[in-house]
């Protein structure tokens, strides 16, 4: 793996208390960053990692991570004990405000995670603060909390990479994929642009802001507000497969 991070993930890091790590309970190896890890325990930063898609998780296997939440946006799992792990860490540090960074590779449902923990419909952003990079977000989780998300694409472990790979290649048909938003990922990664331009949606690459702000647009939703991704990833494979999103031809 090639070590390197996103100025704007090292800019995240360094200006947060607590990071959380969102991870794919399905793929939890493959979706860790122990370099990344590396960086945030050497700025003693604490970490908590979130591993999200549980319901989606046939067996969530031993691991050696603490600590970790089960989380699943479908169901609401885990929502209530992330935040109360979140407000006793952010207490313990005896300071105020606090500022909880959130990372994870763009499969992994980080924009999801930050919407549940937020229990939000539209997101009440605030105004840039001096000290921040620009593209970091600073949302108020609650009284002197505040989560910063940065849209700095982590480079993902070549193992992810071809797991990626495998999932696309067996999506056979839209109905019947496995693991079909890692497929929507990988379909974007090879053609940039291609499903933001299609469904008219400032996405520039990001395949969670895709499915978040075309599920709203479609009205896939779950219960309170939720975006059903599955759903989604599902409708935007079955316009792939049918040809209704055709790829431009190499010149």
């Amino acid at each position: 793996m090639k070590r390197t991070i996103p100025e704007t993930v090292n800019h995240l890091i360094a200006s947060s208390d607590i990071i959380i790590c969102v991870l794919d309970a399905r793929f939890i190896s493959e979706t860790r960053n122990p370099y990344l890890e590396s960086v945030i325990k050497s700025q003693n930063k604490k970490i908590v990692y979130v591993l999200n898609k549980a319901d989606l998780a046939r067996d969530i296997p031993s691991i050696d991570i603490s600590p970790y939440v089960l989380v699943s946006c479908k169901t609401r799992r885990g929502v209530s004990e992330l935040r109360d792990r979140i407000k006793i860490m952010a207490k313990q540090l005896g300071k105020t405000p606090v500022n909880i960074g959130v990372i994870g590779y763009p499969n992994t449902g980080k924009s999801s995670v930050i919407n549940l923990m937020l229990g939000r419909k539209e997101i009440a952003r605030t105004s840039p603060e001096a000290g921040l990079t620009r593209g970091i977000q600073k949302l108020r989780l609650s009284d002197g909390i505040y989560l910063l998300d940065s849209p700095g694409i982590i480079p993902p472990t070549e193992r992810f990479s071809e797991l990626v790979k495998l999932a696309k290649i067996g999506a056979s048909t839209f109905d019947r994929a496995k693991d079909p938003d890692v497929a929507v990922h990988e379909l974007m990664k090879q053609h940039p642009g291609l499903f933001e331009r299609f469904y008219n949606i400032g996405a520039k690459g990001d395949m969670e802001m895709l499915l978040e702000e075309l599920g709203r647009k479609r009205g896939m939703l779950l219960k309170k507000g939720v975006i059903d991704i599955e759903r989604v990833s599902r409708m935007i494979l079955k316009d792939w497969q049918k040809g209704n999103i055709k790829a431009r031809k190499k010149v």
